[in-house]
């Protein structure tokens, strides 16, 4: 079977998961934490070197305070995780990865996140990028921005620019070759919007919380299966 080496997945579906379960909303989120830890271990029996999870988007900071406060809760909770010695990333070599407007997370997030990264920077056998605080819309801006002020200090021609140039200048720098996204929506959600230009999307009816191996597999039985033109 063929298989990406890099998917992208949209994590949907967590509160109304705990809605069905009579739970507040949020209590969802933790439900879905814990399936991103067997998502990996997946990813891993099917020699995927990259994962990259939609974990926080910027319009997320619209939500009531006490879910944001739940949700920055529990990030500090499995980062923290992740720095333990006996975590899977050093067990199995994982660079973390974290895309994103990194500056609006509480400054000790920000800190445990740059930690992460520093300790993992050198691993090379799989890569997990985090997208925390991230907008697509955003990213090609701040990479906009990035370019017109190389092109003000003369660092950059204008001339030399192109698709390579930009991609340099964004934050996540590889494109998935599959994107899946759970819990029944049908639309891109400002993920990706640049890197996944040319991805196979699949939309599953399935809550985040819900997805499991066997879904996993039928996805990539489906990508798999599908001819991948990039618009010829």
């Amino acid at each position: 079977m063929k298989v990406p080496k890099h998917i992208a997945i949209i994590l949907d579906g967590n509160r109304r998961f705990a809605k069905r379960l009579m739970l507040k909303p949020w209590k969802g989120h933790e439900y879905g934490a814990k399936k991103v830890e067997k998502l990996f271990d997946w990813c891993k029996e099917y020699n995927i070197k990259e994962l990259t999870v939609y974990c926080l988007s910027l319009e997320n900071f619209n939500r009531p305070k006490e879910e944001f406060d739940y949700l920055m809760n529990l990030f500090r909770k499995e980062y923290e995780g992740l720095l333990k010695e006996e975590s899977k990333i050093h067990e199995n070599k994982v660079k973390i990865n974290f895309v994103g407007r990194l500056n609006l997370l509480p400054l000790d997030i920000q800190d445990t996140i740059k930690e992460i990264s520093e300790k993992t920077k050198d691993y090379d056998s799989h890569t997990v990028n985090f997208a925390m605080a991230y907008g697509g819309k955003q990213e090609v801006i701040d990479a906009t921005i990035k370019i017109a002020e190389a092109i003000k200090s003369g660092s950059l021609d204008i001339n030399k620019i192109n698709e390579e140039t930009f991609t340099d200048n964004l934050i996540l720098k590889s494109s998935p070759e599959l994107i899946i996204r759970t819990g029944g929506e049908k639309r891109t959600s400002n993920f990706l919007i640049w890197q996944g230009a040319y991805s196979e999307w699949i939309f599953l009816e399935k809550l985040w919380p819900e997805f499991e191996k066997e879904d996993f597999i039928s996805c990539l039985e489906e990508y798999d299966a599908r001819e991948r033109r990039f618009g010829k």
